[in-house]
């Protein structure tokens, strides 16, 4: 139960970051997707389910107050989760590379497949642009906010996995 409150709270926290924080604070027209960060760490730390559940919840907050389409981010948030779940079995909370590996790798999922099925299928074909510019400046604050937040979310995860292993007993 404590999982699922600290992953409710963390979510909104991060979600408040990524809205009012960010676009405050940064002089920046790209932000980091710090969403897309909670949903592949919750994946590979907890597992597919985890990572679906965390990724649905993320993707239609980040529909309803960014998207157009509500339910496409959702449904691509839980795909996110899903994949980075399959990982669960090769993570290592020690070893920071494979997280920052697929925090990117899933940044630049999320652009890729958002130019292709939000502008591409509508006749923007300025791939170029909209990568140079969009796509790979997110993808890169993106990997600077994973080695900012990955760390605390790391933390919060070992402490209530601790808790709940000595409350068993």
């Amino acid at each position: 139960m404590l999982s699922i409150l600290s992953t409710g709270i963390l979510i909104l926290l991060i979600y408040l970051l990524q809205t009012a924080v960010f676009p405050a604070a940064l002089p920046l027209h790209v932000f980091p997707n710090l969403l897309i960060i909670i949903t592949a760490s919750k994946g590979f730390m907890k597992g597919e389910n985890a990572g679906m559940i965390v990724g649905f919840i993320c993707g239609l907050l980040y529909d309803i107050f960014f998207g157009g389409i509500v339910g496409f981010h959702a449904l691509l948030f839980v795909y996110i989760g899903f994949l980075n779940g399959k990982f669960s079995q090769v993570f290592y909370p020690e070893d920071i590379k494979l997280p920052l590996a697929l925090i990117t790798v899933s940044d630049l999922t999320n652009g890729l497949l958002s130019y292709v099925f939000l502008f591409l299928l509508w006749g923007k074909l300025e791939f170029p642009y909209y990568f140079l510019h969009v796509i790979f400046p997110e993808m890169v604050i993106t990997l600077v906010a994973t080695l900012a937040f990955y760390p605390l979310i790391l933390k919060i995860n070992e402490s209530i996995r601790a808790w709940e292993r000595k409350r068993e007993y």
